[in-house]
């Protein structure tokens, strides 16, 4: 009998002890910084953080600032509200917000590989034309030449052999530490490798003998370190709205949790910056925005209830695996506007692209993989029609994605007579008829 009772105390421990992480994990996390919106310049920033003891990081965009301050814990389960409210009594303070932080997940899939040797880029060039038909954009001269994309993520190793040449340092920046270096931090697990694969997968060099090459490999490629640190509002508007003039494609592989339970999406200075992206990126043309659709199949996931792919202005991408079938990650969603090729069940090839530490990959997966492959496309597009608008390019997505040899079984035919599932059809912006 005390055998049995003290094995239910201690089961009762593990349960309460559970509920609690469980409780603590949910709960918000206040950081020591505040977004503020001021008017009257930054002169006027700079008098107000001064005065109540912050430190000014400069604006965010507009007329929005990054406040922290040393005397607030930097974590905290509860906002400091005396700190709030000494902001808002200030008559040029027209909005406050102590910053929370946001999980954000990278959608990649890992998995041990039962053949660590892979064959190349089966997506880019494949003879039975189950690819995305690279080659004939290449055919006629679509390279990414002129087209700027950089990749918000965990940094880019800029120096890597396969990146360097390409590497654009005005589409770049480290959000995380405040400087104009993206460069990843090492770690023994090499979990900051995330953004280096990413970018190979766009603009990896061709002809110089290392990796393979990255769909538009003559496009400028850059990294926004941001995912390496606290994620908040302020850290993701200005990630989204960095140089916007310069940069054409923005490439995001994150989410919030893909766990089935989360219902998550931009606050209100990420909305802001998409907002500004799409009214005045590219000379009013507008920012595209491409993001990775999420990875919850087996969680029952719907990228429907992700704020970020569902937003009306990121281009959603899914996967496809090499066999033509959805893949055990896949979350069923009207959201996502197409799909780009990714990892499947073992034994089917993955993505072959750059790795951390100058290294090469072949086991790239998730949707993580497939939306920069879209952004790579979508480049190829670009340098043959620099004036497309970031409407132009989602109608251009749909119209030209096709089910070519996709499986599924349940593809459905919507009232202007295009097939999908869910609908995802395969990326081929490629086709010779739009490259106009």
């Amino acid at each position: 009998m005390d055998a049995r009772v003290a094995l239910l105390l201690s089961w009762t421990v593990f349960v309460l002890l559970t509920a609690e992480l469980n409780w603590i994990d949910a709960a918000k996390v206040y950081t020591n910084t505040w977004a503020v919106q001021i008017n009257g310049g930054p002169g006027e920033a700079d008098r107000i953080a001064r005065e109540h003891g912050f430190i000014n990081h400069g604006h965010v965009f507009g007329d929005y600032y990054h406040f922290r301050h040393h005397a607030v814990e930097k974590r905290a389960l509860s906002g400091h509200k005396r700190m709030h409210i000494r902001l808002q009594k200030e008559p040029q303070v027209l909005w406050t917000e102590q910053q929370v932080v946001k999980k954000r997940k990278k959608r990649d899939v890992y998995e041990d590989l039962t053949d660590p040797d892979f064959p190349k880029q089966w997506y880019l060039s494949n003879p039975t034309h189950q690819d995305l038909n690279t080659k004939a954009a290449w055919a006629q001269g679509y390279t990414g030449r002129g087209v700027v994309v950089t990749i918000l993520d965990d940094g880019i190793e800029k120096d890597h052999p396969d990146l360097i040449s390409n590497y654009d340092p005005e589409a770049s920046y480290d959000v995380n530490d405040g400087d104009t270096d993206p460069q990843p931090r090492y770690t023994q697990r090499n979990e900051n490798r995330h953004g280096t694969r990413c970018a190979g997968e766009v603009a990896a060099a061709a002809n110089n003998g290392v990796c393979g090459v990255g769909v538009a490999y003559n496009a400028k490629i850059g990294g926004v370190r941001m995912l390496d640190g606290e994620v908040t509002d302020v850290v993701e508007a200005q990630s989204l709205s960095l140089n916007p003039q310069h940069i054409h494609i923005y490439s995001a592989s994150w989410g919030p949790e893909d766990d089935g339970k989360s219902l998550d999406g931009p606050a209100k200075l990420a909305k802001e910056a998409f907002l500004q992206g799409i009214t005045k990126g590219r000379s009013g043309l507008g920012s595209i925005f491409v993001w990775a659709s999420g990875n919850g199949g087996r969680e029952q996931d719907s990228c429907n209830c992700d704020g970020y792919t569902n937003s009306i202005y990121t281009l959603s991408i899914s996967s496809t695996t090499q066999s033509g079938n959805v893949p055990w990650y896949s979350e069923p969603c009207s959201s996502t506007l197409a799909t780009t090729f990714s990892s499947g069940n073992p034994g089917e090839k993955q993505i072959v692209t750059t790795d951390l530490r100058q290294k090469c990959t072949d086991s790239h997966t998730g949707t993580s993989a497939s939306a920069p492959l879209a952004a790579g496309i979508i480049a190829l597009a670009l340098e043959a029609n620099l004036n497309l608008t970031w409407r132009d390019m989602q109608h251009l997505v749909v119209r030209t994605s096709q089910p070519g040899r996709l499986s599924a079984s349940d593809w459905k035919t919507n009232g202007v007579g295009r097939r999908g599932k869910n609908s995802i059809q395969l990326l081929n912006l490629t086709k010779t008829s739009y490259l106009k």
